[in-house]
């Protein structure tokens, strides 16, 4: 695997970790808004 490959290889895992935890937090901040629970279910 040359250089090039693998900082390739390590852009694309950053850039999917970071789209899965924007996800996550976007929902979460929604959630507060709305006074919701952020994974369904009712805590009370």
């Amino acid at each position: 695997m040359t250089l090039t490959q693998k900082r390739i290889f390590i852009l694309l895992v950053v850039i999917v970790i970071a789209a899965v935890l924007g996800r996550l937090a976007f929902r979460a901040f929604l959630n507060l808004l709305l006074g919701g629970t952020l994974f369904g279910g009712n805590f009370l």
